[in-house]
């Protein structure tokens, strides 16, 4: 019988003959058939170009069943179909398409900690947080000193004083830590803090508690840079299209139909629908059915397929040429919790006939436009579930406009990097190696929609786009104050940044 370490040498040695080095992390798992088989199988394969060193990454490549995916391969190179055209390049960098398994309550922990040690390593980056120390350190420290600590928000409290406490833990361990509020700029940012985010903590230690100079998000760097196309090219986003429900606005969205395809506008407002390379689809393509109760006195169409099939019909009528990237909503035949796979084939098939279509997950990363002297366009695709959540708990949302105010919803998750920091703020799957919520790539575009209230605005070099929806008040809209906008298209100059508002309402 051969001995482990004899086995061992000769996984060693095969691999060298490949011109590849085998690290001893990842050796402890080839002892497994399974993985071995499965590694030489990515070895044969173009995944393994300009690979020399096979670590540790090459077993979570098999975990998460997407390597193609996480590569940056274009839709086309993994379906196997023609190659886009490079004005109209598109390329999924992440697509959320894991087969749904069991979930164990280790798996909401390793789920946490993943979440920890990706929003640590961005806060690292920051100087003020060059220098950490863990909590356990921290308490058992003796003198006061500067201090500085990463770490998640378990409690926020305010005192008699209205002074805030928050309780923040790492993997050491929990400390208390002290915003006064006679330190207005301090103290303001304590109103935004949701529990369960990671964020750093500079001040000195006492007993057990950190008296808090400064609190910092993970954020956007300043450096971001703001790319611009070489030449004219356009993207607009659509969301919440609501097909099937009595409250589509089925006049309105033919009148956009008729725009893009040239047949409707002056000659100025045809000449930009003639360049238009993309169209963002941002969620909630159909109304759905039993979304919630009473729904179908809602319904003019009370098949979800049929819902489907009509909504494929529409966009169909647009311009081949364009490339229409398509990311599931809460309404659409979907599991709720996030991320969510790509809306699926069984309800949706007419889509996924359309020869111009991209099916991708909620959230994903979408690169756009590149070419081989422009590395394109990153877009970040959110239907934005989390939104009713910070609406309502955020208070610098909550009192400066709330749902009308998207751009504050969507600013306020990019200083987070975090789609849904808090536990209670959306549905979602927790994984064992990532979590796919966190925004740990920066865009260069931020879109969403779900609000039903189209938005346009900048930060810090991230153009941020809410799409508006195709539906007229609803009976539980007007119940709750909610006051949507429909018809309206956020349309982006790709070689300006320029946005425009297109209005298709009466």
């Amino acid at each position: 019988m051969q001995t482990l370490e004899t086995k061992r040498k000769d996984i060693v040695n095969f691999f060298l003959k490949k011109g590849m080095l085998v690290s001893n992390d990842l050796l402890e798992c080839l002892g497994d058939e399974e993985n071995l088989a499965e590694i030489c199988k990515l070895v044969e394969s173009k995944q393994s170009e300009n690979i020399a060193v096979l670590n540790k990454k090459m077993k979570d490549l098999l975990d998460y069943k997407q390597p193609l995916f996480e590569q940056g391969l274009s839709h086309e190179e993994i379906s196997g179909s023609k190659k886009a055209e490079s004005e109209g390049n598109v390329k999924i960098i992440f697509s959320y398409n894991k087969a749904p398994k069991k979930r164990e309550a280790n798996d909401f922990i390793q789920y946490f900690n993943n979440r920890y040690d990706a929003i640590e390593k961005i806060l690292k980056q920051r100087q003020e947080l060059q220098n950490t120390t863990s909590i356990s350190r921290i308490i058992s420290k003796k003198d006061r000193e500067q201090v500085s600590v990463i770490g998640m928000v378990r409690d926020k409290k305010y005192t008699k004083n209205n002074n805030c406490i928050l309780t923040i833990e790492d993997k050491t361990g929990c400390i208390k830590v002290l915003a006064n509020k006679n330190k207005p700029d301090l103290f303001k940012i304590t109103k935004d803090i949701m529990l369960d985010e990671v964020i750093g903590v500079v001040g000195v230690n006492g007993d057990k508690i950190i008296f808090s100079s400064n609190l910092l998000f993970p954020d956007i760097p300043l450096t971001k840079e703001i790319k611009k196309a070489e030449e004219e090219a356009y993207a607009l986003f659509l969301s919440d299209l609501h097909v099937g429900s009595k409250n589509f606005l089925e006049e309105d969205f033919n009148r956009f139909l008729k725009w893009i395809n040239c047949d409707l506008g002056n000659e100025s407002q045809k000449q930009i629908a003639s360049k238009v390379k993309y169209i963002f689809i941002l969620g909630d393509l159909v109304d759905g059915c039993g979304v919630y109760p009473g729904q179908e006195k809602e319904l003019v169409i009370k098949d979800i397929k049929e819902q489907y099939k009509a909504c494929a019909d529409f966009l169909s009528k647009i311009p081949k040429n364009i490339k229409l990237i398509i990311c599931p909503g809460n309404h659409d035949a979907m599991r709720l919790a996030e991320p969510q796979l790509p809306i699926y084939k069984d309800f949706s098939e007419p889509l996924y006939n359309l020869p111009n279509i991209f099916m991708v997950s909620n959230p994903s990363m979408i690169n756009i436009h590149s070419s081989d002297d422009f590395p394109g366009f990153d877009v970040l695709a959110y239907h934005g579930y989390s939104f009713d959540f910070y609406v309502a708990e955020a208070e610098s949302i909550r009192n400066r406009g709330g749902y009308d105010r998207a751009d504050l919803l969507m600013k306020f998750l990019l200083q987070k990097r975090h789609l849904a920091p808090s536990y209670t703020s959306t549905l979602y799957v927790p994984d064992t190696k990532l979590d796919f919520l966190v925004i740990d790539k920066v865009p260069d575009f931020f879109v969403s929609g779900h609000i039903h209230k189209a938005a346009a605005a900048t930060y810090r070099n991230v153009t941020l786009i809410c799409g508006s929806c195709w539906q007229s008040k609803t009976a539980f809209q007007e119940k709750v104050g909610h006051n949507p906008e429909p018809s309206r298209v956020p349309i982006v100059n790709l070689q300006t940044r320029q946005i425009k508002m297109l209005r298709f309402g009466k």
